[in-house]
């Protein structure tokens, strides 16, 4: 009972920091919040299936090394870019929370609408140039944002309906 509780502090708390990550890209966000649907699972708050964790384990992977190859920062050196993707990506999973596909469909169409708005700004001006800047911007930076907070959501949905 007590190990459960804690487990289940411990995952909100690292669901928290993946948040945090989104929005202020020290490390990626994809780690803590796959750490956090697995603490969240072994708490028994949650029940998910076995291929959820292996599927995000995979994207984690798949993220992290995308992070590793990518280049530090944005052209022009600011990261405001973090904030529309991470926003536009969290309003589309809440928009989707109906069930799990329409969930990752709506972070998906949260993050590119988010870029999109972006690249309206007078900082993101430089994506406008080509359509392959913002096909790489979306797979460098997006991705990362879909793949944390399409964990988030399947976390936030498994607690809400497997509330003991």
């Amino acid at each position: 009972m007590i190990l459960s509780k804690i487990l289940l502090i411990a995952g909100i708390l690292m669901m928290l920091m993946a948040l945090v990550l989104l929005f202020k890209p020290w490390y990626v966000a994809a780690l803590p919040a796959y750490c956090g649907l697995c603490l969240l699972h072994w708490s028994t708050y949650t029940t998910l299936p076995r291929w959820v964790f292996i599927f995000y384990g995979a994207a984690t992977l798949m993220v992290m090394g995308i992070r590793y190859l990518s280049p530090k920062g944005e052209p022009d050196g600011r990261l405001t870019g973090n904030l529309y993707l991470g926003l536009g990506a969290m309003m589309g999973c809440l928009l989707g929370m109906i069930d799990p596909r329409f969930m990752v469909l709506g972070t998906i169409i949260g993050t590119v609408l988010g870029e999109i708005a972006y690249s309206r700004t007078p900082n993101g001006k430089w994506l406008l140039f080509s359509k392959s800047n913002f096909i790489q911007y979306l797979c460098a930076k997006g991705l990362q944002a879909i793949i944390a907070v399409a964990m988030m959501g399947v976390a936030v949905e498994g607690f809400i309906f497997d509330v003991k």
